[in-house]
């Protein structure tokens, strides 16, 4: 996974096990919180995207614990997600590093510019 942009929702799944392995509700409510509301994984499409992450050694099996006659599976970051998502999180940052530069360098070009007289006509 590292060598490719992962989607959001792997990395808001992998951020919320960074710092504990979470059942899949829990996984669920944490990716909401962290993302602000942005990814809101129903349980269906949470249990796909685990079963690939797993599938990829990104994820694996924490324990299985009987909770209200149902059991839950925990999830933990692997090693390889680790780096994945460090690598993701790289990435992202540095993308909104760039973003800002542009935008406070378009911000000073526009500020730079001298003002036009009031009811001056738009000229080529």
């Amino acid at each position: 996974m590292a060598s490719r942009e992962m989607t959001r929702t792997a990395f808001y799944v992998l951020t919320a096990l960074a710092d504990e392995p979470r059942h899949g509700y829990g996984i669920v409510q944490e990716a909401a919180a962290l993302s602000e509301g942005q990814v809101r994984l129903p349980i269906g499409t949470l249990y796909g995207v685990l079963d690939r992450l797993a599938a990829e050694g990104v994820i694996e099996l924490d324990r299985e614990e009987a909770h209200q006659g149902r059991l839950r599976k925990y999830y933990r970051l692997t090693g390889d997600g680790e780096v994945a998502l460090n690598a993701e999180a790289r990435r992202m940052a540095s993308g909104a590093r760039s973003a800002a530069r542009r935008l406070a360098a378009r911000r000073a070009a526009r500020e730079a510019r001298p003002a036009r007289p009031e009811g001056a006509a738009d000229t080529p």
